[in-house]
């Protein structure tokens, strides 16, 4: 008998990856069933895209609404108000008390094609900055700003030129927010010229990194940096934004604000689009035609992301992060003493996470991660491992998540954390 599983393997790329072999019949909030009728409860939200759960109900009407309307168009053809509407929301929300434009896209990773595009326009600059364990996109370029090898640059090479990485600030794993900026100095007295870099990029919190925060301290520093040598600051927000961390943008926990934010994800809803907001005079430098695409801002992904900002504000989903992301790091530190893999309970608001070690050591446990993850799915939860050494579990359920809900997913992540000691 041919499985789903058989299909997949004979018609689609071994590159696509497959962190489970549920295939999706139906969702709703944070509920997904299998084919087979198996319900399990998301604690992925599509990597942090279904912010606001699935289908939720003020999103599936908006987007049935504009599809009464029109589906496509391509907004530099033919334009639509919808996008000029979004766009003036997102200069609005953003960070930054100055003027801001918008370009839209279609995923993550061009969205940070396009920040380094309009970066270099500007400053008539060709380097860029980024950070040791950072994830940026699978596009040549976002492979280039990416730190982290397997699985995403091994054998793709070579990178594209002028991107230079740095340790990323991680106490936790032995780098000061000090060494971390001693390593930019030192980058610039010995390989590169201040002068010729047009921007630093980081994400807020690393995403595919492991879930480590910037020291506030360090995002300071590095702001003034820039400032001093005329370069730009990128915040890639594309997993960290739209209520994840507490705050509908991570940047706002630190009160700096970025040249350019980048952004995806959980702006569209499940439903593909993404977003560079910036300085006006920045996003102003490219020539007309430089940047856009086929199908950027379409208008069925725009009516989502309308919808997306509604509910965030009118369900308080900020707050309701904060409060998910404190039940879950308590329920994972009352079992400190029984899962002693436990090395680091970490996250603002519901962008969380939880490190293992092998006990007693330094050495990461990827192996036991990987365990609590089969365990969990055994037990109807989905959870997503991340980090340079696969040793982090991450959680990324909706913000919309019922409590009665959120509740039993605890039970089950406990459950699978004492069966993977084993």
């Amino acid at each position: 008998m041919t499985t789903m599983t058989d299909r997949k393997n004979a018609a689609i790329s071994r590159g696509v990856g497959m962190t489970t072999q549920v295939y999706a019949e139906r969702a709703e909030n944070a509920e997904i069933w299998d084919k087979d009728g198996n319900r399990y409860i998301d604690f992925a939200a599509g990597i942090a895209v279904v912010n606001t759960g699935h289908r939720h109900p003020r999103i599936v009407e908006a987007v049935r609404a504009q599809l009464d309307r029109f589906t496509h168009t391509c907004h530099q053809v033919v334009p639509y108000e919808n996008y000029v509407a979004l766009a003036e929301r997102l200069n609005a929300l953003v960070p930054g008390d100055f003027p801001k434009k918008t370009i839209f896209a279609t995923t993550g990773a061009e969205a940070v094609e396009n920040a380094i595009k309009i970066a270099r326009y500007h400053t008539r600059r060709p380097g860029i900055v980024s950070f040791a364990g950072g994830f940026h996109g699978r596009t040549f370029m976002g492979m280039a700003l990416t730190g982290k090898v397997q699985p995403y640059k091994a054998g793709f090479g070579p990178m594209m030129p002028d991107v230079w990485h740095l340790p990323f600030p991680n106490p936790l794993h032995g780098v000061s927010a000090e060494d971390a900026m001693k390593a930019l100095q030192q980058l610039f007295k010995a390989d590169l010229e201040p002068a010729r870099v047009a921007a630093v990029i980081v994400e807020p919190v690393q995403g595919e990194g492991g879930f480590y925060e910037v020291p506030t301290a360090f995002m300071t520093e590095l702001r003034a940096l820039c400032d001093h040598h005329g370069m730009l600051l990128i915040a890639d927000e594309v997993q960290t934004g739209f209520a994840r961390t507490g705050k509908l943008f991570a940047m706002e926990h630190h009160g700096v604000e970025a040249d350019l934010v980048t952004m995806a994800k959980g702006l569209g809803g499940g439903l593909p689009i993404s977003a560079v907001t910036g300085r006006a005079e920045v996003m102003d430098a490219p020539h007309p035609g430089g940047l856009g695409g086929t199908y950027a801002g379409n208008p069925l992904a725009v009516a989502a992301a309308h919808a997306v900002l509604d509910v965030i504000a009118d369900e308080g989903l900020c707050e309701r992060a904060v409060r998910l992301g404190q039940r879950l790091k308590q329920r994972l530190a009352s079992l400190r003493d029984q899962v002693p893999q436990i090395v680091d309970i970490r996250g603002p608001g519901f962008m969380n996470a939880v490190e293992f070690n092998l006990p007693g050591t330094d050495s990461p446990a990827p192996d036991f991660a990987n365990r609590v993850r089969e365990a969990a799915l055994e037990r109807g939860l989905i959870l997503l491992t991340c980090g340079v050494h696969g040793n982090v579990i991450r959680f990324l359920a909706p913000l919309t998540i019922q409590d009665e809900v959120f509740a039993e997913a605890l039970d089950k992540l406990e459950a699978a954390l004492l069966a993977a000691r084993s």
